[in-house]
């Protein structure tokens, strides 16, 4: 069942939303918006579970794998070669669009709806994921946009940019996924199993409250889309969206003996570009596998704000600061120079070349000087430093240069 274009059944959220895409470009209509946080989380338990090396051969993974690497063109807060290579935790933005946008060149069309900050902290076993909406009001290039617009705008390093603005939190490496794969991983596992907390019937899913249901990868999705006749809206959506990643994550470690993992694997390097290469997967399948075992959620909740005709979620100081906490300890950083005051202006970024989002991946020597909360930050490393003339060896070759001199991570 697709949401009802009729403007007499609509909902007064829904006739606002209609209004708000003739006024702005960042909001065109979807014929679907599918789901993809449980795809996101999959794919880092996969690779920080191993579920990526259990199928055929290591070249045949390596190969496949080689294929997603697509720098950000844009210098890391920190050297996360030295975090990976000592076991300490780290930080990837999850993003997930459904624009088909991969590979389009620099059309920058894709909107980056799901938007989560996954940390992973092997010492603790634990993994953290911190939610954005996507409707998040952030200054990008001096103009107030939603931050799912950051992708749109300045590609892979705008989205990375902001959230490390709003949050005051280093982001390590990036994850990009497309919807190709959800519904085949889902039914791969034989379905998902939840407990609703809402009747309702939307598309594939018809549930009952209270009542337990097998849901294959159509109802999975369909199950996790539905907003409008949720009374708590976009936030009861994300409630059920984070139910299904707990029934995924707890499934997860059967992913490696499913018979068709190949194939889904191949599926999903097809949506897939990442800043992970595949060295620091292997170091990831070495010293982070069990990383998983204890996951926790949480969102960056807003409040509702017209500006300029158009909605948003402003996201107070005092709800920066408390996720910024939670994150940075999590990571194992200090908060003891973190200051809410930090927070009382508007994550705000300047962009540049917003090529970075779709160029082949390529040598990149960057020197950026970037003020976070309480330091500055002086970093010149080539830490994408790769040549493309070889793709099966380009990750193999990946060279660090880090010359920090002042640095708060």
């Amino acid at each position: 069942m697709s949401e009802n274009n009729n403007d007499n059944e609509m909902g007064p959220r829904q006739r606002r939303y209609r209004e708000q895409q003739q006024r702005n470009p960042h909001l065109k209509p979807h014929k679907k918006r599918p789901w993809l946080i449980t795809l996101l989380i999959v794919v880092v338990l996969l690779i920080v579970t191993g579920g990526w090396w259990g199928y055929k051969t290591w070249n045949a993974a390596k190969d496949t794998m080689n294929t997603t690497y697509q720098s950000t063109g844009s210098t890391k807060l920190r050297n996360v070669d030295a975090v990976i290579k000592k076991g300490k935790p780290f930080s990837i933005l999850l993003l997930g669009t459904d624009t088909g946008a991969l590979g389009r060149g620099k059309d920058f069309s894709a909107r980056t709806d799901t938007m989560i900050v996954a940390t992973i902290n092997p010492k603790k076993e634990s993994m953290t994921l911190t939610s954005i909406p996507r409707d998040t009001q952030v200054m990008i290039d001096g103009q107030s946009q939603k931050i799912n617009a950051a992708y749109t705008i300045g590609g892979a390093s705008g989205a990375v940019k902001s959230v490390e603005k709003l949050l005051d939190v280093p982001i390590d490496f990036y994850v990009l996924l497309n919807m190709g794969g959800l519904k085949q991983i889902i039914n791969a596992m034989g379905g998902v199993t939840v407990t609703p907390k809402l009747t309702f019937k939307y598309g594939n899913a018809n549930v009952k409250k209270g009542v337990k249901i097998k849901l294959n990868g159509a109802a999975a999705l369909d199950y996790s889309r539905m907003r409008y006749d949720d009374p708590q809206g976009d936030y009861g959506r994300q409630k059920r969206q984070r139910q299904v990643i707990m029934a995924m994550v707890s499934q997860s470690n059967s992913l490696g003996s499913i018979a068709n993992i190949e194939k889904i694997t191949k599926k999903l390097a097809k949506n897939m570009r990442t800043d992970l290469t595949w060295n620091d997967m292997v170091a990831l399948d070495t010293k982070y596998k069990n990383a998983s075992h204890h996951a926790k959620s949480y969102t960056v909740q807003g409040t509702d704000a017209t500006i300029d005709g158009l909605s948003y979620q402003v996201a107070s100081s005092s709800e920066r600061y408390k996720n910024s906490k939670r994150i940075r300890k999590a990571l194992g950083l200090s908060n003891s120079n973190l200051t809410e005051s930090v927070f009382s202006e508007t994550a705000s970024i300047t962009t540049g070349s917003s090529s970075s989002s779709s160029s082949s991946s390529s040598t990149t020597t960057s020197s950026d000087t970037t003020t976070y909360g309480t330091s500055t930050t002086q970093d010149t490393t080539t830490q994408d430093q790769t040549t493309t003339q070889d793709q099966t060896t380009t990750q193999d070759q990946t060279t660090t240069q880090d010359q920090t001199t002042t640095n708060q991570y």
